[in-house]
């Protein structure tokens, strides 16, 4: 079996780190970063980590992965290792595709701006199955991510 993969994005964001942390744990943020690639499921009545009861290490709930929205691909226990709120968490979740799914996603001051915050997902994972293409769509699905951000957090709302 090969190698995990990592990889890491990042993104300038200025707007209020409380703004950035609604936005990362909410489910419509969440949807409107995989979309159109990806589409997760939550369980009813959950709209945000709000609404979970978050014990570490133990799974939230199942998630299930539906490619363009439409085509089953693949579930997810979705499981936080750590929650520092407002800051950030590490999410290491069991995934029906991956032998290792890890995604940390921190909020960091910006030294320069006080009023601008780096927010950066650091992924690191094992496929089960070809590891070139999946690090490919991963690769873009995360510069999708990203690129979502950028455009829907410009200011504060």
């Amino acid at each position: 079996m090969s190698d995990p993969i990592t990889l890491r994005f990042e993104s300038r964001l200025s707007v209020p780190e409380s703004r950035i942390w609604q936005w990362i744990t909410s489910v419509d943020g969440i949807a409107a970063e995989l979309r159109p690639w990806l589409r997760m499921t939550a369980p009813k009545g959950i709209h945000s980590l709000d609404d979970v009861e978050v014990r570490c290490g133990t799974r939230l709930f199942r998630s299930y992965i539906f490619l363009f929205g439409v085509l089953p691909i693949d579930y997810s226990d979705m499981t936080l290792l750590a929650l520092d709120p407002g800051r950030g968490f590490l999410e290491q979740s069991p995934m029906g595709s991956m032998a290792l799914w890890r995604h940390e996603r921190r909020i960091l001051p910006c030294e320069d701006d006080p009023d601008s915050h780096l927010l950066v997902d650091q992924l690191t994972f094992k496929p089960r199955l070809a590891a070139p293409l999946t690090r490919w769509f991963i690769r873009r699905v995360f510069t999708h991510r990203h690129r979502v951000l950028r455009r829907r957090l410009r200011t504060a709302a």
